[in-house]
């Protein structure tokens, strides 16, 4: 019997983000995926994607307050059923993610029900703390036609004064809201999906003098705010020319390069 085809999704709009992201990633998926897939860019300019990279164009308007369209809050849009005619179990990655491991894992845990990394806090944050109910949304799985009532939450609350909170401060918190309201979430194990700055970057004075290390259980690592990771691969010492805090410094990651390419 044939092993069901699944979707990895991603977004790439403006200029932030070359097409050579999206071939990377996708290079990087097929090095790492075992059974058949469908690879989706959901994006304004499809020039210079790979073959076997699917373009899908955004979504309408859905006017999200004080956001110019499209922005952060398309990855609500792709739950509606029939988006791009999405089926089955769905995988969404960013675009600045680093695939370095299996990722069929990512289709077998917890099958049909919604998927997602907890989203990391600085370390100083958790001291007596729990962890607050919050995914980060660079890497999330769902069932693409089963999952429309996350999308119907979405038109029916994004203008609801007493949730402006949740929409303000960014599409993650409302997504793991809404995705809690809807179905059973479930967190990826931390060692799968892991945070550059936050576990590869070693703490300060550490690392003035030590690289960053390579995290050997991750199959993905995300590079949420700063370095990107242009910057981790070359050295995170200046943004746009002002010189960065000390201890937010990186050296090279040159291990970068064994993982961010084209190559299948």
């Amino acid at each position: 019997m044939a092993e069901e085809r699944v979707n990895v999704v991603c977004l790439k709009w403006g200029t932030a983000y070359g097409p050579e992201y999206v071939n990377r990633l996708y290079a990087g998926v097929k090095r790492n995926l075992s059974r058949p897939f469908r690879f989706v860019c959901v994006t304004d300019d499809p020039q210079g994607l790979a073959e076997g990279v699917e373009a899908v164009s955004f979504p309408e308007d859905q006017h999200v307050i004080g956001r110019p369209w499209p922005n952060i809050f398309v990855k609500l849009c792709l739950f509606q059923d029939g988006f791009a005619n999405l089926s089955g179990p769905t995988l969404f990655l960013d675009v600045d993610l680093l695939v370095t491991g299996p990722l069929d894992k990512f289709f077998d845990y917890k099958p049909g029900e919604f998927c997602i990394i907890h989203n990391w806090v600085e370390r100083r944050k958790r001291i007596f703390r729990r962890l607050p109910d919050i995914g980060n949304s660079s890497c999330f799985r769902f069932d693409a036609g089963k999952s429309g009532n996350v999308y119907e939450l979405f038109l029916k609350d994004k203008e609801n004064p007493d949730l402006r909170e949740k929409f303000t401060k960014g599409s993650q918190k409302f997504q793991t809201w809404a995705m809690f309201r809807t179905g059973k979430v479930n967190w990826w194990p931390d060692e799968w999906v892991c945070s550059f700055k936050r576990q590869c970057i070693p703490v300060f004075p550490f690392n003035k003098i030590l690289a960053p290390g390579f995290p050997s259980k991750a199959s993905i690592i995300a590079f949420h705010g700063k370095p990107d990771l242009p910057q981790a691969l070359e050295g995170y010492y200046s943004d746009g020319g002002k010189k960065v805090k000390t201890h937010l410094t990186c050296r090279p990651a040159k291990w970068i390069l064994d993982y961010w390419h084209e190559k299948s």
